[in-house]
């Protein structure tokens, strides 16, 4: 409806200084025509509404403008109140501001409103997925927070993200921004006019400098950081292992690729892992619940570890 349009309009106006109408016609689905003719309507209703031309030019309210928007439909209302406070905003401290937020806007909403939102939580709930059960440790997190919203350079002693066993190196960078994947926390930086990943919790020690940085404003965190994942999910080794695992613990391994139980209940498959190292290191750990039959020199080595084990603590008890 165009009622609707003409209120997210003026709310990104009010949000974004000097958007472009073909950037707004993106935001709203629609035509660089139509975002004129609206702007022409807000005008026509008294909303203080302009455009400028050339560079650094865009779509403007007047300054220290400001409207009160309280229409929310009953869909706008559920999505909003769809939203459980992620594991990422926890640890950076906003949980508690969230709720008060969220607070705010359910006493704000009348009463014809509320209900919807207490149907929103019975109903439906999102998972982030932001698995936390290794606990890993980011005790620099909050300092580079501070850093990213000041646009202030950092001076850095971090392990790489690819090689983590090297010694820890230094570095100055401009840190842009915070991401939250799978279970850790990535900061996005740059240095020598290159952008770098580097993971939050590898980081050893961080200084805040005085010298402020200023941002590339081609820079999209959002495509930038989709093209990353995607290529460091492709440079991934995999390592696939032909395993026989008992029923008990069939269950909770996620990747196994398994045909049907045999007589003793216990499965045969596959299992991936990312190096010969870590297929070793995982499958030791699951005892005698997993047994290894191919690679050959996989199931070797974990004999002789196994071997090793079991003679230390023969000798040990002796």
């Amino acid at each position: 409806m165009r009622a609707d349009r003409l209120i997210s309009l003026l709310m990104l106006l009010q949000t974004h200084t000097g958007l472009t109408a073909r950037k707004l016609a993106e935001e709203l689905e629609v035509s660089e025509r139509t975002i004129y003719r609206d702007l022409t309507a807000l005008n026509a209703a008294g909303i203080p509404v302009y455009t400028q031309s050339g560079p650094g030019g865009g779509c403007f309210l007047v300054e220290n403008y400001r409207t009160n928007l309280t229409g929310m439909t009953s869909d706008q209302v559920r999505a909003l109140f769809m939203l459980s406070i992620p594991a990422p905003l926890d640890q950076l401290g906003f949980s508690q501001d969230l709720k008060a937020a969220m607070l705010k806007l359910s006493v704000a909403l009348p009463s014809t409103r509320r209900s919807d939102e207490e149907q929103t939580r019975q109903r439906l709930y999102l998972d982030w997925g932001f698995d936390t059960s290794d606990h890993v440790s980011v005790p620099h997190l909050k300092t580079i927070q501070q850093a990213v919203w000041e646009d202030r350079l950092v001076r850095l002693r971090y392990r790489s993200l690819y090689s983590p066993w090297i010694e820890a190196l230094d570095q100055t960078v401009a840190p842009y921004s915070l991401v939250a994947w799978a279970g850790n926390w990535y900061l996005v930086c740059c240095w020598d006019g290159l952008s770098h990943v580097i993971r939050v919790s590898n980081i050893e020690t961080v200084e805040i400098l005085h010298e402020a940085f200023s941002r590339n404003p081609g820079f999209e965190l959002a495509k930038f950081w989709l093209e990353w994942r995607r290529q460091y999910q492709a440079d991934q080794p995999s390592y696939p292992v032909h395993v026989r695992v008992a029923p008990q613990l069939a269950p909770f391994l996620r990747n196994l690729r398994a045909g049907p139980p045999d007589a003793q209940g216990w499965v045969t498959g596959a299992l991936l892992f990312e190096t010969f190292e870590s297929a070793r290191a995982r499958i030791l750990g699951y005892g005698g619940a997993v047994q290894v039959l191919e690679p050959e020199a996989l199931r070797c080595s974990v004999l002789d570890f196994a071997e090793q084990i079991n003679r230390l603590y023969h000798k040990t008890d002796s």
